[in-house]
């Protein structure tokens, strides 16, 4: 979880180098280069301000790697019910993709979570074949694929059916369409996604929870 707020030069920092698609760099040459790239334009800045920003780099890149390690900033697939709920009531953060292997639209909505899952490490992003998960399914009401539940606290805090509400029930909806409806829910901490959706639903509407209508652990 994030402490505090991030400094705006320091998240546009992170957030730029997280739009690759693929890393050549080991973490230390990563850092080494964020950090120059953060010196190189500081000439006119304060010099408490830049080392509160350099300092700031340091420990948010050092959280990442920690939280990596945990298999967050990875989209996975898990294989046990079990599995599920020990990772949702273990994690502040995470949400579950609800998948069917041949459904076009869960292929869909994996393109979608890949990038997520590298961009919001402090979420724990994963799926589970309903196959595999005949308890859940019945206990969580999942009636319509892809699903995706959110958590937060061991709490379900909203759930995202099919390609509804703010993704336009389009198959071409952006990445930042479904950041956005997930920001809502408070699952994700703050934008990191740069396509045109940005700050707007594509109904030009705020974003509407789906909640399971209580506030007590799922797993009860």
């Amino acid at each position: 979880m994030e402490d505090g707020p991030i400094d705006e030069r320091v998240a546009q920092l992170l957030d730029s180098r997280t739009d690759k698609a693929q890393k050549t760099t080991t973490d230390e040459d990563d850092e080494d280069a964020l950090l120059a790239e953060l010196e190189k334009d500081e000439d006119n800045v304060l010099d408490g301000l830049r080392e509160a920003r350099l300092q700031q780099l340091h420990e948010e890149l050092s959280r990442e790697r920690k939280m990596k390690a945990e298999n967050q900033g990875e989209y996975f697939e898990t294989m046990t019910e079990k599995e599920i709920m020990d990772l949702t009531t273990s994690r502040k953060y995470s949400l579950v993709h609800f998948f069917h292997p041949d459904f076009r639209r869960c292929k869909i909505m994996d393109t979608h979570l890949e990038v997520l899952a590298r961009k919001h490490f402090d979420t724990m992003i994963t799926k589970i074949n309903v196959e595999n998960a005949p308890f859940l399914i019945e206990k969580l009401k999942v009636q319509v694929l892809p699903c995706l539940i959110a958590w937060v606290d061991g709490k379900s805090v909203d759930r995202v059916v099919g390609f509804e509400g703010e993704l336009g029930n389009t198959d071409s909806f952006q990445t930042a369409a479904l950041e956005n409806r997930l920001l809502s829910s408070g699952v994700f901490q703050r934008a990191k996604t740069t396509d045109n959706t940005r700050n707007r639903s594509i109904f030009g509407q705020t974003a509407k929870k789906q909640v399971d209508g209580d506030d007590d652990d799922d797993w009860d």
